[in-house]
């Protein structure tokens, strides 16, 4: 009888040794080892390549990269069209979905949700770690959902829930969460590293092999990214993250990680007394501004996945009592307003040193691109100098270090998407200004900073 292998794995970095030490050399921790017994390859099986967290079967057959069927991967919907749109447009039969966010965003309701409504015709099988199975039925019938065909498992062992998917078949088979599940084989406990990547592991290789799609809910750590090792994220199809506080009734659902579509797409719900609703016109919801423009307000384009997104950012400049002004940015990135600030005292001409600069995006949406630069530049000098800006007024642009305003990506659909919501005089980069503007749409095309400061 073949002896069995094990290994040493260290429960908060996930590293791998072959024999046990007291400290992990990888994340210099003490006393985080534990042994884990790896399942030996049966006898003619195809050996997996790499670490034990590999997900598919290597083909044997060797074939020309021109003769690969390259007919479209059959997706269906989940019932939501925002979630389908990050998704990259339906979920993908035999593909590993991860949902992360913090506790209260709505994970399980929306996966809760999807599920109800696709059990009435299709196969699924949702599986609770976190809850009772009546707990999971209250929150159903709280959010009238119909929950006659949807398969239900309370469980958390790994083995069980395969043996149960082997004999039930399920199209869709949905785990909640991925941090309370466990494999026999390892010693340690629920959550750890070594459990959430070979029980992820485990779980996927069954997906590819049943083409059946897998929906993981994960937990996140203090700073927002998902909980785990970071094989975890490797490992799956798509890496998506549900984000918006208890105070605010928006949530936003964005992908991270994508092999089936486009990577940082959004897709905007309310959250409401019955579960999630999908926003089809984000920018509709960030642009309820009041009907007297206040200084230090003004809409930006930005661009997220596919489309073009209105939000409003608003700036407060004022006088500092501390030796050292503060820099709050709330949405946007705080070093980069910092820089912006630079190159306002450098190319525009007004100084903040002796300023504190607080910077918020409204609706709590994050922006990630520097199609912002602009905008919060003019925002930060409108507060600055107390003038409001008009009301029909949109910017948008990157600023550079040399005061050159660069051209965006998607120039044209931003300003056809502005002077659709009925704005009639847009700022944007030369790069971008079209030949021919909207009908009753004003668009000043700037060079310099000091181009955007006089066109105010």
């Amino acid at each position: 009888m073949a002896k069995a292998k094990s290994a040493f794995v260290c429960t908060e970095c996930g590293a791998e040794y072959r024999k046990w030490q007291g400290q992990c050399s990888s994340c210099q921790e003490w006393n985080t080892l534990s042994e884990v017994h790896l399942a030996s390859a049966r006898p003619g099986a195809s050996a997996a390549p790499g670490r034990s967290g590999y997900t598919g079967d290597l083909s044997r057959e060797v074939i020309d990269l021109g003769n690969v069927d390259l007919s479209e991967v059959p997706r269906m919907s989940s019932t939501f069209a925002e979630f389908d749109r990050v998704l990259g447009g339906g979920l993908v039969p035999g593909s590993a979905v991860l949902l992360g966010g913090n506790p209260g965003a709505g994970k399980s309701t929306l996966l809760l949700q999807t599920a109800c409504k696709l059990a009435q015709q299709r196969r699924i099988l949702y599986v609770t770690g976190e809850e009772s199975l009546s707990q999971v039925a209250m929150r159903a019938h709280r959010l009238q959902l119909p929950t006659s065909g949807l398969k239900m498992l309370a469980e958390t062992s790994v083995e069980t829930i395969l043996a149960v998917s082997e004999r039930e078949k399920p199209e869709i088979l949905v785990i909640d969460s991925i941090q309370t599940m466990h494999l026999e084989d390892i010693s340690s406990a629920p959550g750890g590293v070594a459990q959430v990547r070979e029980s992820a592991a485990a779980l996927t290789r069954f997906a590819k092999k049943t083409n059946t799609v897998l929906l993981l809910v994960g937990h996140v750590t203090k700073d927002g990214s998902l909980a785990g090792p970071k094989v975890l994220e490797h490992m799956i199809d798509a890496s998506l993250l549900l984000e918006g506080g208890a105070d605010s009734r928006f949530r936003t659902l964005r992908g991270q990680k994508n092999r089936f579509g486009a990577v940082n797409e959004l897709g905007v719900f309310a959250m409401l007394e019955q579960g999630l609703k999908e926003v089809k016109n984000p920018s509709a919801i960030f642009l309820s501004r009041q009907e007297v423009q206040a200084p230090g307000s003004l809409v930006m384009v930005v661009w997220e996945g596919t489309r073009p997104i209105l939000v409003e950012v608003q700036a407060l400049v004022d006088e500092s009592a501390l030796g050292n002004p503060r820099r709050v940015a709330v949405g946007v990135d705080q070093n980069r307003l910092a820089m912006l600030l630079a190159v306002l005292n450098r190319h525009g001409g007004l100084f903040t040193g002796d300023q504190d600069v607080f910077l918020n995006v409204v609706g709590g949406v994050k922006v990630l691109e520097t199609s912002a630069d602009l905008a919060v530049l003019l925002a930060v000098v409108s507060s600055l100098q107390n003038r409001a800006l008009p009301k029909e007024l949109v910017v948008f642009g990157e600023v550079g270090l040399s005061g050159e305003i660069r051209p965006v990506p998607s120039g044209q659909e931003r300003i056809a998407e502005a002077a659709k919501h009925g704005f009639l005089r847009a700022i944007v980069p030369r790069g971008n200004a079209p030949k021919q503007a909207p009908k009753g749409m004003e668009v000043i095309a700037v060079d310099k900073l000091s181009d955007a400061l006089e066109a105010l």
